[in-house]
């Protein structure tokens, strides 16, 4: 189905998208989006514009990942970062609500105000789930990881469940794609993560053209 949808969308590029203006893609995240620990070129914003020019779509990724960021921060800041030139955002922020064991509820209010605020702009949004550690526990993992997918039904958005899913199955498989501190992903790992998001974000673009 995906690899139909996919399909569908560059086929779309192919007919309409070089007779438009570059879309204004925003990346809205944490360190994992800011690209933290490698040169900026190799970093989730600039590897995934590459990819996806490399697939017709013209469009300039916005990098607004904040190191350090939680859904909190994420919704403190969401109104003006939507400046009126972005027309999509992608959303990937809770990897340190998680890390610093933030209460899921207040995860699932905070990420519901940058939803609710991009669609009442008209933006469409990719929310992008997060894999909790399970140092505290399965019942918090449990409930933090099904935010994303409740919020994603209940606001209708594009969804990817977890970020990190191209880097393996588990953290020791995970590791050859890491940085030494084993949270960030390397150059090589970020690839891994654009061709997932890549696809997507292409569903995102085409939404984003079809509201123009």
């Amino acid at each position: 189905m995906r690899k139909a949808t996919l399909a569908l969308v560059l086929i779309c590029f192919g007919a309409s998208g070089s007779a438009a203006e570059p879309m204004r893609v925003l990346a809205f995240g944490d360190s994992l989006t800011q690209g933290y620990g490698l040169m900026e070129q190799d970093g989730l914003v600039p590897q995934l514009q590459g990819w996806m020019r490399a697939r017709g779509a013209d469009v300039i990724m916005v990098n607004a990942g904040v190191s350090g960021d939680t859904t909190a921060g994420g919704a403190a800041r969401i109104g003006w970062s939507l400046s009126p030139d972005i027309k999509a955002v992608m959303v990937a922020l809770g990897g340190n609500d998680m890390l610093r064991g933030l209460p899921p509820e207040d995860a699932k209010a905070n990420l519901t105000k940058v939803i609710e605020t991009a669609q009442a702009a008209k933006i469409p949004v990719l929310l992008v789930g997060m894999q909790a550690p399970g140092n505290y526990g399965e019942t918090y993992k449990e409930a933090f990881e099904g935010i994303y997918a409740d919020l994603a039904e209940a606001y209708g958005t594009l969804y990817e469940p977890n970020f990190l899913s191209a880097l393996g199955e588990t953290p020791t498989e995970a590791l050859a794609w890491m940085q030494s501190d084993g949270v960030h992903p390397n150059e090589a790992g970020v690839g891994k993560i654009v061709e997932v998001l890549g696809p997507r974000l292409l569903e995102l673009v085409a939404a984003a053209r079809n509201d123009e």
